[in-house]
Formats: C-alpha cells, structure tokens, sequence
C-alpha cells in the first residue's frame, strides 16, 4: 500500500513558512517539549525553507538550510558549507519518504548556491536515517535544547 501522494518545494511566500513553522513547533515544541523561544531565531528570516506538502494542501514536513554568513556562524566560519536543520516530518507521514525527500531538497538547494558540502546537527536517535543518506559523523556527542546531538556531514 502506498502512502499519500506529495511534493516538496521551496517555501517562498508567508503561508509556506507558516505551514513549515506549523510543523515545527507539532515536532519540535509539542512533541519533542523543545522550548518555543529555543525552536525559533533569527536564522528563519535568511534561511531557505523546504516543505513537503501532501496533494490536498496538508504539510507533511520541513526543513531548512542556512548559507553564507548565517551558515558560517554554525559551521566553524566556512563559507562552502551550508547548513540543513530544523528537518521535521509530522507524525502521520513518517515512514512514507517525506525526511529524505526533505534532506535531497535542501542538498539541492546547497548546490544551487555553489556549497561543497552540508552540515548539520543531527538528534542522535536519527544518526542512522543521516548515514544512509551519506552523512558522516564528526566530533562529539553534545546536548542542544537538552537533546543529545552529533554534528554530521556530507559533500556535494
């Protein structure tokens, strides 16, 4: 059996992104009980946001990557590297692509801006679903928002 038809796209106009921080905030804040002021900064209003959107206009899933100075901040001051978080995927679309549809969006959209490589900071639960995707593990195992995470990268 088949799941829900979808496409994932840029998020370019304010329901997009209101859609994707929907999703979010159900993962992140009411799931996860990262904290609301934590789950949203600065780094909204420049990055690009990706959303997975089911045929009948119902998000399934986010994502977003940061480049140029904002992704610098986080990767250690380089500016080949882009930086993908935020990924989450709602709870009735887990299992059905929708997270490595996701990660491949915004890969696409690191590409289109000449990135060598995207990094992020993965919950150390998902380390797997990262590798099969070709993420490598670097550095130690640290706590963000009190969840365990581990920084991962993956050249273009």
């Amino acid at each position: 059996m088949s799941g829900p038809s979808y496409t994932v796209r840029v998020a370019e106009d304010p329901a997009d992104r209101e859609m994707c921080f929907a999703v979010r905030k159900q993962v992140f804040v009411v799931e996860q009980g990262v904290p609301e002021d934590l789950e949203y900064d600065a780094y909204d209003a420049v990055a690009v946001h990706v959303l997975a959107v089911r045929d009948d206009g119902m998000a399934l899933g986010t994502g977003r990557l940061l480049h140029g100075a904002p992704a610098a901040e986080k990767v250690g001051g380089d500016l080949t590297l882009g930086s993908l978080g935020r990924l989450a995927v709602a709870e009735e679309a887990r299992g059905l692509g929708v997270g490595v549809a996701l990660v491949r969006a915004v890969e696409d959209a690191a590409r289109a801006r000449g990135l060598a490589a995207v990094d992020l900071h993965a919950q150390t639960h998902a380390l797997g679903f990262y590798e099969r995707l070709g993420y490598e593990a670097y550095g130690p195992e640290y706590l963000e928002a009190g969840i365990a995470h581990q920084g991962m990268r993956r050249a273009l």
